[in-house]
């Protein structure tokens, strides 16, 4: 029974033992994905900002520009490009919608961002643009991949069309969490303007027929959960200028739109709940199941080798017969 007990034991540990490699590095690349029906929403906000007056075209303080950020999945899109792209992709039509104090909108630029479910890659597909225009993104936008490295990363700006380097700055503390700083500095460049203008009459070909031009500037900076990838908290020091042209007058640039953009207190919680949550998830895939089925298998394998041990032990000798002759009575 040992020898049956120890036989089964062994192939309990040699199962465990490969169950461990193969959960960490065959089943979490398909099975830890962005689902493709994903759908969230960040609020931001930029206090004591300035902000362009188009109706008397002077820059003055606000108390406050409010933008909110959406990022819908498209699932029916994401069929369709993994029918040709072999992998599992992932369709994020994205909206950034920025409104003044007074609840109006002084821009909203749509996005179409394509990217593989699991490692953040974009994916290059008919469709991908920002505010109508084609693109050819390289490098991450919005989210970093699973388990992030201590490393710079490419970063693509919607505003420039360009990826450059954001980069690793160090690892912090944030409400618990362990996370890594990014930080990008995009520096003055000539964008274009949106597609949809503030003022209703005025468009781009209008305003470039003046001679005025669109410049931009920010530093970005992300706090990143590196297991999940994920920002748990963004800011950003951004600044807009209208240059030139008979639109600005004498002048040669006015601000049109500068403030330090945070996220609104209410969605940080959020998503620092929502991702201690997800970190379980990828961390019981990566660490807690494969470590713990290797440390089984030991065990299995050790107390395997124990019970052979002692079914190969010889059987005690029976103790010997006494030979002295049992008294008789009479």
């Amino acid at each position: 029974m040992r020898r049956k007990a120890s036989l089964v034991l062994l192939a309990f540990a040699v199962f465990f033992a490969a169950l461990s490699p193969l959960l960490r590095w065959y089943a979490f690349p398909r099975l830890a994905k962005i689902p493709a029906n994903q759908y969230q929403d960040m609020v931001l906000e930029a206090k004591g900002a300035t902000l362009l007056d188009y109706g008397t075209m002077k820059a003055r303080k606000v108390s406050k520009v409010t933008i909110v950020q959406t990022l819908k999945g498209n699932v029916e899109a994401a069929k369709q490009i993994e029918e040709t792209a072999g992998r599992d992709v992932v369709v994020w039509d994205g909206l950034s919608y920025v409104q003044g104090p007074d609840g109006k909108m002084v821009s909203k630029i749509p996005e179409r961002y394509i990217f593989d479910a699991h490692s953040q890659a974009p994916v290059h597909a008919t469709g991908e643009m920002v505010d109508g225009d084609p693109v050819k993104r390289t490098g991450i936008e919005f989210k970093w991949p699973f388990l992030t490295q201590k490393r710079d990363y490419e970063y693509f700006d919607a505003q420039t069309r360009t990826t450059n380097p954001i980069h690793y700055k160090g690892t912090q503390n944030f409400r618990g969490l362990k996370v890594y700083y990014f930080e990008q500095t995009i520096p003055w460049t000539k964008v274009a303007f949106p597609k949809t203008m503030p003022v209703k009459g005025i468009t781009p070909e209008s305003v470039a027929k003046t001679g005025t031009t669109r410049w931009y500037s920010t530093v970005r900076k992300f706090w990143v959960e590196p297991v999940t990838g994920a920002p748990v908290y963004g800011e950003e020091i951004h600044k807009e200028e209208l240059r030139g042209g008979t639109l600005l007058g004498d002048r040669d640039k006015v601000t049109a739109f500068a403030g330090h953009v945070k996220m609104r207190e209410d969605y940080i919680e959020h998503t620092v709940d929502l991702v201690k949550s997800n970190r379980t998830l990828v961390l019981l895939m990566t660490s807690y199941l494969p470590w713990g089925f290797l440390v089984l298998g030991a065990l299995l394998l050790a107390l395997s080798l124990w019970l052979e041990a002692r079914s190969r032990r010889p059987a005690d000798p029976e103790p010997a017969k006494s030979s002295t002759p049992e008294p008789v009575s009479a």
